[in-house]
Parts: structure tokens; C-alpha cells; sequence
């Protein structure tokens, strides 16, 4: 799971992996917090997407194998 929080507003985007490649990506909002805006919301999806495989690659390295993982800041337009 990867939740995005922009000005108090909070979602999330689930990754399902089956064999090895992801299958699906669900995008909800996260219990007791505003939703993302539908602006807000594609470019999530956008991003999210964009860099799913590279997402999933840093949790399997920081949850599964303890490897120190480096945040990233994405600073250009998709």
C-alpha cells in the first residue's frame, strides 16, 4: 500500500502482484480523511503508475530484505 497526503487530504493506491508482475493497482480513500480531489487524484494515478515498478522494487527492498532504501523526489512532469 502507498498512501500520497496533499494539504490533509489522504489516499491510497493498493498493488496486487501475482507471479511476480503486478496485476492491479486500487486507488480508495484512506478511513477518517478527506479524499484527494479528482485533480489530485489523476495525477496520483499518474505518478503512481508511472513509477509503480520502482515503488513495489523499494517496499520489497526495505520490508523483506532490511536494505536501506532512498527517499526520491519527483520534480519533473510526467
Amino acid at each position: 500500500m502507498f498512501t500520497v497526503n496533499i494539504k490533509g487530504a489522504e489516499s491510497k493506491a493498493e498493488f496486487f502482484i501475482e507471479d511476480g508482475k503486478i496485476i492491479e493497482i486500487r486507488y480508495s480513500s484512506v478511513r477518517g480523511r478527506r479524499p484527494l480531489t479528482r485533480r489530485q487524484m489523476d495525477n496520483f494515478k499518474t505518478v503512481v503508475e508511472y513509477h509503480a515498478e520502482e515503488i513495489v522494487q523499494k517496499w520489497i527492498d526495505y520490508f523483506v530484505f532490511h536494505k536501506q532504501v532512498e527517499s526520491k523526489t519527483i520534480t519533473r512532469k510526467i
